[in-house]
């Protein structure tokens, strides 16, 4: 089954707009990586300024090719520009799917 990898950001109020305008901005290369399934930027609604960024893969090799290659890439070009980081600490979480739901149709 499918790995999730959500990153954990703790984002001060005040960049709070900064961040979402940057994951808007971002290039979508995540999007046609190999072993790519599923993307989320979930906003903080009360009680914590902990943005989850939500990311699901085939595989775990399917995300640490992606994080070697075009993810490494990605990273250098916004660090490049040198802009004041929008979160304050990131940690990242690894999950497995081992079950899974969806809607029942019809």
């Amino acid at each position: 089954m499918s790995v999730v990898k959500i990153n954990v950001l703790t984002v001060p109020e005040d960049q709070r707009e900064t961040l979402e305008k940057r994951f808007a901005a971002r290039a979508g290369a995540v999007e046609g990586s190999d072993g790519f399934e599923w993307f989320e930027l979930l906003r903080p609604v009360e009680g914590t300024d902990t943005y989850l960024v939500y990311t699901r893969w085939r595989t775990e090799e399917d995300f640490q090719r992606w994080m070697a290659g075009r993810g490494q890439a990605a990273h250098a070009r916004a660090q490049g520009d040198k802009p004041r980081p929008a979160a304050t600490d990131a940690t990242l979480w690894s999950f497995e799917v081992v079950q899974q739901a969806a809607p029942r149709q019809g």
